[in-house]
């Protein structure tokens, strides 16, 4: 959150109130900094399939004419238009804005994400470009606005089916190697606005915590970016405060102050530690958040955390401590009539179905989501691995430095972004490349190295699907390099994951992709069998620490075996949503609780007593519950603590002739974990 002076406050309000007035019926969309000025609503728009947009110089005041436009509203997704459904090419997008230039303040104009390259102007002149379309960038533009009306002019081009884009065409030659698995979505897909800063202000802050779990104490370290864009060197001065349920801690920061030279950007440390009393660990079912306010002259910016500890012990990943291992499912950004475009409506309704399905630990896709969807993550407890975009990336293209540079940079944009989210625990370097192959050794080997100096707290793995039968000698495959292997594997599983295993007998096994089409063998029918069959080998494996279905959603894609409605049916929801035979079978299947009767007694005058009993599964899904409720009819009782292969036995009253009732578990966040129906006989 940005503290702004007065009259900062009363530009941002008034923008605001215009830009809002403009879309009534907007969907609403979700943007990180509150006090944000956003540019969303109607823009102008035009295609431009010749590709001569920059040189006719379409950026310049006066050159559009309206009738030969369209409006749209933005966050926009122009694949989604009928018109222009199978359009690969540039798009352009103007909007004009009122502004009244303010001195000693900075103006940063900001794209949550635009899909893929992009180039900005304003008021006729280059901004700047950038490429990559699901990470956040932003410019400083200041010196680039004047009083009055302001016109800002974006190009957007999705044209990433080529062999030096990431994601990107395989440069083989062979048959079908000319798209990637999912559509290439264009447009300004995400939130645009902006910022009005000081001149010395924050630009990010990387918190990190390290808890003792022994003592239950905890030192939390800030890492602050403040940007001096003043014409002087300037010493600012770092404040710290901590909230727990919105109440200032006592805290004593160690602060290493430094002066910043004009036009420089530099990073001020800071430390404090935390008594036992002070502490509330992060997990999945009591995802305790605090906030951090970082306050740097007249700028404030505030960041959630979590305090937790995530590390890997021989075969299993501990969560503070403890042993976890949980459900989970790939999402495929992808809606009816919203392409990629994730408006908080859908992002909410995804978070709960996913939620309530057990799928608490995954890679969700192959690139960067909407920060929503973390944000849920991180209130209501999941586990995630954020993934940049090398999908199936050959060799020579890992070894291309233009490539690494533009991985390295997407890579760092998405870390920077997802730093402080403490549902993150991972990170992944790609999917399904040749890591048997020197080029994607090497690749793991330097990516890994890379990403380690930007956050050194997470862990990191990379998508293999090499490792079902080969390779012979665990130096001969990638996955060495990684903390945990992460395996698709799609049948077989029993010997798939005995031979990970024998290659690997001290990492822990992560199916980052398994699953079946609903459209296959047996149906709907076929795929909920399938995964009961895949579960019971998976509990026979106790370094198997997650299982992630491809996929949780049906989605669109133009690769070979998509349906001819242009939908790949690997979901256990369908395109809008709609549950199949196979999510009550994952939600059971993937609760860490079960339930059976252990008895029932009839009584006099219809009361009742049955014996339930509640058992935390030991092998897969485990860990620990705390907090669960039990609701069955009108009852609501409260579940003991109880840890992995624990059970016990919970009395519930029964009242009436009812032949059968149903039981309903819910964790302490309000979602549903598993559910059943149990006879009364």
């Amino acid at each position: 959150m940005r503290r702004l002076t007065l009259l900062a406050s009363i530009i941002l309000l008034s923008l605001t109130c215009t830009l809002l007035a403009a879309q009534p019926n907007a969907a609403r969309y979700h943007i990180r900094q509150p006090n944000a000025i956003p540019l969303n609503g109607e823009w102008w728009f035009l295609l431009d399939p010749a590709g001569l947009g920059m040189a006719n110089q379409w950026y310049r005041e006066g050159i559009a004419q309206e009738n030969r436009q369209d409006k749209v509203t933005v966050p926009h997704c122009f694949s989604i238009d009928r018109r222009y459904e199978f359009y690969t090419g540039t798009a352009w997008y103007r909007k004009t804005f009122a502004w009244k230039r303010t001195t000693g303040k900075r103006v940063v104009l900001h794209f949550d994400a635009a899909y893929y390259k992009t180039n900005v102007w304003l008021n006729g002149q280059k901004v700047g470009e950038h490429e990559g379309g699901y990470t956040p960038f932003n410019f400083d533009v200041t010196d680039l606005l004047k009083d009055g009306d302001n016109l800002l002019v974006v190009a957007v081009n999705n044209d990433t089916w080529k062999t030096n884009t990431i994601p990107g065409i395989k440069d083989n030659g062979d048959i079908n190697d000319g798209f990637v698995g999912w559509v290439n979505y264009g447009g300004l897909i995400r939130p645009v606005y902006l910022t009005i800063e000081p001149e010395v202000y924050t630009e990010n802050v990387k918190i990190e915590t390290l808890p003792d779990l022994a003592k239950g104490t905890s030192v939390v370290k800030a890492k602050v970016r403040v940007r001096n864009a003043s014409a002087n060197a300037a010493t600012p001065k770092l404040e710290m405060t901590v909230l727990q349920d919105k109440k200032p801690l006592t805290l004593r920061w160690k602060t290493k102050t430094e002066s910043i030279a004009s036009g420089q950007t530099a990073v001020i440390e800071a430390e404090a530690a935390l008594t036992a009393a002070q502490v509330k660990l992060w997990d999945l079912d009591q995802p305790n958040l605090y906030e951090l306010k970082t306050i740097i002259g007249a700028d404030t910016l505030s960041s959630n955390f979590g305090i937790r500890k995530i590390e890997v012990s021989n075969t299993q990943i501990l969560l503070n401590g403890k042993p976890v291992k949980v459900g989970g499912g790939n999402r495929v950004i992808d809606y009816p009539g919203l392409g990629s475009l994730e408006p908080d409506w859908l992002i909410e309704k995804d978070f709960r179905l996913m939620k309530e399905a057990g799928m608490e630990f995954q890679r969700l896709t192959h690139y960067t989501p909407s920060e929503y969807f973390y944000d849920l993550a991180d209130r209501y407890g999941m586990l995630i691995i954020t993934e940049a975009g090398n999908w199936q990336l050959t060799p020579k293209q890992m070894d291309n430095d233009s490539m690494r540079v533009k991985f390295r940079a997407q890579f760092r944009e998405m870390v920077e972004r997802d730093w402080n989210h403490p549902s993150v625990i991972a990170y992944s370097v790609g999917n399904e490349y040749l890591s048997t192959k020197p080029g994607g050794q090497r690749w793991t080997k330097d990516m890994i190295a890379y990403a380690r100096e930007l956050d050194p707290t997470r862990l990191y793995t990379f998508a293999s699907m090499l490792l079902n039968s080969l390779p012979e000698k665990p130096e001969d495959e990638a996955s060495q390099y990684v903390d945990f292997v992460s395996t698709n594997t799609y049948g077989g599983h029993a010997k798939a994951l005995d031979h990970i295993h024998k290659l690997y007998p001290n990492k822990p096994v992560f199916i980052s992709e398994w699953g079946t089409r609903s459209d296959g063998k047996g149906g709907e029918a076929g795929q909920a069998q399938h995964l009961m069959d895949v579960m019971a080998e998976i509990r026979k494996r106790p370094f198997v620490v997650g299982a992630s279905w491809w996929t949780y959603n049906d989605y669109r894609s133009k690769l070979f075996g998509t349906n001819p409605n242009g939908f790949r049916p690997w979901g256990i929801v369908g395109p809008e949503r709609s549950p199949r035979a196979a999510y009550p079978v994952h939600q059971r299947e993937m609760s860490p609780v079960t339930l059976e009767k252990a008895s029932f007694k009839t009584g006099e005058q219809g009361v009742h007593q049955l014996v339930v009993k509640v058992t935390c599964r030991g092998d897969f899904p485990a860990h620990p519950i705390k907090g669960y409720m039990l609701k069955a009819g009108d009852a609501n009782i409260a579940l003991p603590d109880l840890n992995p292969g624990e059970s016990k036995d919970i009395i519930v009253p029964i009242h009436g002739f009812d032949k059968s009732i149903h039981l309903t578990v819910t964790k302490p966040t309000g979602f549903i974990t598993t559910q059943t129906d149990i006879d009364l006989k």
